[in-house]
């Protein structure tokens, strides 16, 4: 099978036993990648490069070090360029991968020399995996994803695996505030690439309040226009439709934390 590179970033705040449970489900897969590139967003913690030097010695980890903290999009643009091979996955450093997850992704692009990119579904649980929150099903086929894109973000950024070359083209990962992934899936979807999504789980994923909490605020609405400049500029999105879609994902940003989590919990 094609060889393939995982791509993650890290950073100080990250904890040691999440970034080891995340490890512990790459060296699990039934198909394991051939590079495993870490950035460091940052410095980090003792306990976080002792984990590492860890499983430097039984996992392909190759470390690129920053000396500040450059933020999610420019850390990944950077792990890109110095991926060694054509297929990229990406990965957070606090989630769990399905065993299958890999292999699964890689016939795919064995089966089809137009695929681009290939996602998944994710089970969001609270931050010990003791209890299920939701499902986030994205849609599967290039036609419904490039529909659902005008409204929400096709793909869980988790789950990607994708030609990095075709990425790259594409103006690779930007600065986006929250919506890195989002902003890159535009951008490529104005390029017409052939994107889909499997139906199964590949990545089991922490949410919980934490994550509810860095879903609102001012700063995301800041993002939330950014996005929609980008959407109206690549044609995705035009008019009064496009001010519609505007309106409803800036609303919940700005709702009580309860109600929000109400909301994430049953959608």
């Amino acid at each position: 099978m094609e060889p393939f590179s995982v791509l993650m970033s890290l950073y100080i705040k990250e904890k040691p036993e999440y970034f080891e449970e995340c490890l512990i489900s790459l060296k699990d897969q039934t198909l394991m990648p051939n590079e495993i590139i870490i950035i460091l967003d940052g410095q980090i913690t003792t306990a976080l490069k002792s984990v590492i030097a860890k499983w430097k010695k039984c996992l392909p980890i190759k470390i690129i070090s920053l000396d500040k903290n450059v933020g999610l999009g420019n850390a990944l643009k950077l792990g890109l360029k110095n991926c060694t091979y054509r297929l990229v996955a990406r990965m957070d450093t606090d989630d769990i991968c399905h065993p299958q997850r890999f292999e699964k992704q890689i016939l795919q692009f064995e089966n089809d020399n137009d695929l681009v990119l290939v996602g998944g579904n994710i089970c969001e649980f609270n931050e010990d995996f003791s209890i299920k929150i939701s499902k986030k099903r994205v849609p599967i086929s290039p036609q419904d994803i490039k529909k659902y894109a005008q409204f929400r973000n096709p793909f869980n950024h988790m789950t990607v695996m994708f030609d990095r070359y075709k990425i790259i083209d594409a103006g690779s990962y930007s600065h986006h505030l929250f919506m890195e992934d989002y902003n890159l899936w535009l951008r490529c979807l104005a390029k017409n690439y052939k994107m889909i999504n499997l139906t199964e789980d590949l990545v089991y994923v922490r949410g919980g309040i934490s994550m509810i909490r860095r879903r609102k605020g001012i700063n995301y609405v800041k993002s939330e226009i950014q996005l929609y400049n980008i959407k109206k500029r690549l044609k995705i999105v035009s008019g009064i439709k496009g001010i519609k879609i505007l309106i409803f994902r800036v609303l919940p940003r700005l709702m009580p934390q309860s109600l929000l989590f109400m909301i994430y919990k049953n959608r």
